[in-house]
């Protein structure tokens, strides 16, 4: 336990998100991705205009590296449209960047809890975790939301 005092967030803790999702901590070393889905929900919802790109940079996990390489920048987006901008981009300021997975109906079920909406973090480490992560925050946007 590593906890820093009484009130740190432990394993089988359940918290809920600004977007109302439930989460049961099994990972406290995801942290980041519970504090980026409160930043895209805030960021779909909130907000007195409606964005319609919203770019979450992160590491999120080591897995990024592992996914497309150590000088490369992980991508993904909801839709085509908003990868191959992003890809773009990146080439045009000289940082290239890859394309991860994005695959929700391969990837939710990583998440599965049985006393909340979601774990945080993966059940099998070896299925595109990069993803996955990516996925986690994505499950945050506000539902209305239509954008890339």
């Amino acid at each position: 336990d590593n906890a820093i005092g009484p009130r740190s967030q432990r394993n089988d803790d359940i918290v809920r998100l600004k977007s109302g999702i439930t989460v049961e901590i099994n990972n406290t070393d995801a942290e980041g991705r519970l504090v980026l889905s409160d930043g895209v929900y805030h960021a779909s919802s909130q907000l007195s205009f409606k964005p319609t790109h919203i770019v979450d940079m992160a590491t999120l996990t080591g897995a990024q590296g592992i996914a497309v390489g150590q000088k490369l920048a992980g991508v993904q987006s909801n839709t085509e449209a908003g990868e191959k901008l992003a890809v773009a981009a990146g080439k045009k300021a000289g940082d290239p960047c890859a394309a991860v997975l994005y695959a929700p109906e391969y990837h939710n079920p990583e998440f599965t809890s049985t006393v909340a909406d979601y774990k945080n973090s993966v059940a099998n480490r070896a299925n595109a975790q990069v993803s996955c992560a990516g996925q986690f925050i994505s499950n945050n946007l506000a539902k209305e939301w239509k954008g890339d």
